[in-house]
């Protein structure tokens, strides 16, 4: 396949940055590391009092000193029933604080949670209708109340546009109650339908889908974001920890960002925390036609089912992400269930007696590899034929300032390639297709991360820093199809750094591709403090050649165009790219709004290729002309709040053959601020066919 290695342009973007997460740097201290091992006797019980000359520990094959080791006796027995006037509560416990252990330079790291089994119901209310966020509830207080043990103690979150402990661990049952009842049924259930965002059932192409970023309000990524952050918070905890996740499922489909599931996974895994993800929409029944919470099928959906199929395919793919969080962290999965507390139930019985078992390693280097754990019995123990289970691993910790040049290339290297990828860096990338020739298509690239994520140092009477990006797509037999590598120095005036921290930078460049199906994997690095994003995401190219329906690009959404020659790192453009790429155009870049958020003060630009259209033989030569309408209407709630004004596109690309450019603009003034989904009609009045893809966009006040 061809490729072409274009230089890179670094655009500002001119609208503000979108509110997103501010997610804090995870580290571990590799001097210190917690184990905890479960040790079962051959009938399935618990060994008790074992101590440290009874386990050996191998860190990548070589033995570690174990400093100590506390045993965790967890009970069965269910709670008294709740009394009319329950006692007073117990003192909360103040938790666990590692400075303040490491000083003390104590034998034993357990907290003051010793002997408990530490479990926290995290309620995603920005999944759930308000039915389920009240399904869910009522499951929680049905636990607490009759099958709560001695040994449990809970700690409630809450997730809608944000994450937020609203109780700490207790094992007051009347104080959790009472957080839940204070629960507002209905809040963000608004946002629940936000994250459906399959492919339009009439679009031909399966390919115009909501464009989800790491900091987007439409954004699944966030909801993963969020239970990495919590399952960061608890690994201040040197015991086993799991999360009950309450929600409706968490929508992942071929533009989510792959990494942030797995980053989501592997914090969990360092922080041992276990998921439990529990769906609150219990025992679903797809219908055909539709439910009362969603519209019904229309035009040829009736006859084909597409509307069935895509709804089917969207639930699955919404539980197929709280299976692999739970799969891939050690808990289960409560799906298709209407007794919901039989999810919260499994944790007390996967989370038996254990022990915690700590070791300073002998490996010091900060190189952020992984390491490989081993826990045995000793072998004076080798007649209880036990089984014991514990964390395989861990990833060292790694700090920018310690790496040589090398290693700062290898860190990029490796992070293309990781399992473990790095989301210190928030990164969202949109992947395009505009075909060029027959077998021969543009794919634009197109990257922006917030500005305030970037570190800039004085340089005389400038700010600067640097900025390194790799972008590597595959095909479908996961070979190498295109590759990109460019470092970029960042240098600005004082004043014009100081609005970057406030707004976001744009990273554009482009590859050519055959059709077929591929993998992206972006990794970006700003070279102030080392941080590192890793974006990947699966996208396909159609051959749109061989379809007998209207043919079409990639639809870009935008609120600028900025002069080619306007560069704020003073890179080049190259010739090859300025007559490569159909988003430049006399002299100005048509610049993609990756996170679709747009301002009442701005307008929206639409660019969109229609290929093939159809001439009629019986015009006059020199009047052949095409003939496609266009129009721009904005849905919410499935009703069409407004529609531009129709255009007619006929002249024909001088440049490249068999295609029309199209070109809509709308003002956002008059739009109230909300989600809408955006639908581009396009209809070829010659050849009598038609197509409406769709994009999800939002509108902010100023």
């Amino acid at each position: 396949m061809k490729t072409i290695a274009s230089i890179l342009t670094l655009s500002l973007a001119l609208q503000p940055m979108v509110a997103y997460q501010t997610r804090p740097t995870y580290t571990i201290d590799t001097s210190v590391v917690i184990v905890n091992v479960t040790v079962l006797d051959r009938d399935g019980k618990p060994v008790p009092n074992l101590t440290k000359s009874d386990f050996e520990l191998y860190e990548d094959g070589k033995p570690q000193k174990i400093q100590a080791v506390d045993y965790q006796k967890l009970s069965s027995n269910a709670l008294p029933p709740v009394t009319a006037t329950p006692p007073a509560p117990p003192p909360e416990p103040k938790g666990y604080n590692p400075d303040a252990e490491k000083n003390a330079v104590q034998t034993s790291l357990l907290t003051k949670y010793q002997d408990r089994r530490l479990m926290v119901m995290l309620f995603d209310f920005s999944s759930m209708q308000p039915a389920e966020q009240l399904r869910a509830c009522n499951a929680a207080i049905k636990f607490l109340t009759s099958q709560m043990t001695t040994s449990d103690l809970v700690s409630i979150m809450i997730f809608t546009s944000e994450l937020k402990t609203v109780q700490d661990f207790t094992s007051d049952r009347d104080l959790l109650i009472a957080t839940i009842n204070k629960f507002r049924i209905g809040e963000s259930s608004e946002n629940a339908t936000v994250a459906d965002e399959g492919a339009d059932a009439q679009d031909a192409s399966g390919q115009f889908v909501a464009d989800e970023t790491e900091f987007n309000i439409f954004n699944a990524d966030l909801k993963l974001a969020a239970l990495e952050d919590a399952a960061r918070k608890l690994g201040e905890y040197p015991e086993k920890k799991a999360l009950v996740y309450i929600s409706s499922g968490i929508q992942k489909n071929g533009v989510d960002n792959q990494s942030q599931l797995r980053a989501t996974v592997n914090t969990a895994i360092r922080s041992n925390v276990a998921f439990y993800p529990i769906d609150a929409r219990g025992l679903s029944a797809a219908v055909p036609g539709g439910d009362a919470t969603q519209t019904g099928g229309f035009g040829n959906e009736i006859a084909s089912g597409a509307t069935h199929n895509t709804n089917l395919a969207n639930f699955n793919n919404q539980q197929e992400t709280l299976a692999t969080l739970a799969l891939d962290t050690g808990g289960k999965a409560l799906l298709d269930s209407n007794d919901l507390t039989e999810g919260i139930r499994q944790v007390q019985q996967d989370f038996s007696s254990y022990y915690v078992l700590s070791y300073a390693s002998s490996n010091s280097a900060m190189d952020g590899k992984y390491r490989r754990i081993q826990v045995k019995l000793a072998p004076k123990l080798a007649s209880l034929r036990a089984k014991l289970d514990y964390r395989q691993g861990y990833y060292a910790s790694t700090t920018f300032s310690h790496m040589a040049e090398g290693d700062k290339e290898a860190q990029l290297e490796k992070a293309l390639v990781s399992d473990n990828p790095a989301t210190d860096l928030p990164i969202a990338v949109e992947v395009d297709y505009f075909r060029m020739e027959k077998t021969k298509y543009f794919v634009p690239i197109a990257v922006k991360i917030p500005g305030s994520a970037l570190a800039f140092k004085s340089k005389g009477a400038k700010q600067a820093t640097e900025l390194d990006f790799i972008a590597q797509v595959y095909d479908d037999r996961n070979r190498s199809a295109a590759t990109v590598r460019d470092t970029i120095p960042l240098k600005l005036a004082e004043d014009v750094a100081g609005q970057v921290v406030h707004k976001s930078i744009q990273y554009d460049t482009g590859v050519t591709l055959t059709p077929g199906k591929y993998r992206l994997r972006f990794v970006a690095r700003e070279n102030g403090e080392g941080k590192v994003g890793t974006y990947e995401a699966k996208f396909e190219i159609p051959d749109v050649t061989s379809e007998k329906t209207l043919r079409f690009s990639s639809v870009i959404l935008s609120n600028q165009r900025d002069p080619v020659a306007s560069q704020v790192a003073g890179v080049k453009n190259s010739k090859k790219l300025v007559e490569t790429n159909p988003l430049i155009a006399d002299g100005k870049k048509l610049v993609p709004n990756v996170t679709k958020v747009f301002r009442v003060n701005q307008n929206m630009l639409v660019y969109v290729e229609v290929y093939d259209p159809n001439i009629p033989d019986f015009l006059p030569e020199n009047f052949k002309r095409a003939s496609v309408s266009a129009s721009l209407a904005l849905y919410k709630d499935d009703k069409k709040v407004f529609e531009s004004p129709s255009v007619r596109a006929n002249r024909l690309s001088e440049t490249r053959t068999g295609t029309l450019p199209v070109w809509l603009q709308m003002s956002m003034a008059k739009i109230p601020p909300g989600t809408y989904d955006a639908q581009v009609n396009l209809i070829d009045e010659f050849g009598k066919k038609f197509a409406f893809p769709r994009a999800s966009l939002a509108v902010l006040n100023q």
